[in-house]
């Protein structure tokens, strides 16, 4: 009884020396609840500026195809479909036959596209969800709107049909890009024997929105 009593209090205070001698364990338990949450709103404004910037490199230069898919979000498609809203949007507003599209209709242009392709790429039976779609389609549009700022600048000058051959080759080759870029994307997530019935939609939704592009004077 009385050895029990004497070696009682020591493997309390050992145990109470341990936790005391060993703090990093209290700092690992408190470092694996850490979410973004507790971090500073600029770091997390930071972060998703890289990741979009990070996305727009991956559509010009397409080496990881799954770039897109894996960590997707819209803020780049928002970004670019509001820019190219605002660069074909009609200069004058009391004149309705200025060649330009009012801002809502090349809005539901985009996004109704867009989500006629997800929804067919669905139906294909390819392993992507819609929010993944959405984010390449739109990202993949970042080749376009750098076209359309390039025949903005070109409409400033004298309207020659130089000028137009010159506008065309620009468009021509966002589309072509495009079209590349997101096929890269989205190639490999459908079946082998339905990739032409799936890249046919997406060739024809960046064909209008270059329509859009090479139309507007």
């Amino acid at each position: 009884m009385a050895s029990a009593r004497m070696n009682s209090p020591i493997v309390e205070h050992s145990d109470s020396e341990e936790g005391e001698d060993n703090p990093e364990n209290t700092h690992e338990f408190d470092s694996s609840n850490f979410d973004t949450i507790d971090e500073p709103v600029s770091e997390t404004i930071l972060r998703d500026l890289k990741s979009i910037g990070q996305k727009f490199v991956h559509v010009f230069y397409v080496k990881q195809k799954v770039a897109l898919l894996q960590n997707w979000d819209l803020w780049g498609p928002l970004i670019l479909c509001g820019a190219m809203a605002l660069l074909l949007q009609g200069s004058k507003a009391d004149n309705v036959n200025d060649g330009g599209p009012q801002f809502a209709e090349v809005f539901v242009i985009f996004w109704c596209g867009a989500g006629i392709v997800t929804i067919n790429s669905q139906l294909l039976g390819g392993s992507i969800s819609l929010f993944q779609s959405l984010c390449v389609l739109g990202y993949c549009m970042f080749p376009l709107v750098l076209a359309l700022i390039g025949c903005r600048i070109i409409l400033m000058g004298p309207h020659t049909t130089a000028m137009f051959v010159v506008r065309f080759c620009l468009v021509i080759v966002g589309f072509c890009w495009s079209t590349f870029a997101s096929t890269a994307f989205l190639a490999d997530v459908q079946l082998k024997d339905r990739k032409a019935l799936a890249v046919y939609p997406i060739f024809l939704f960046y064909f209008i929105m270059a329509w859009l592009v090479i139309s507007y004077t």
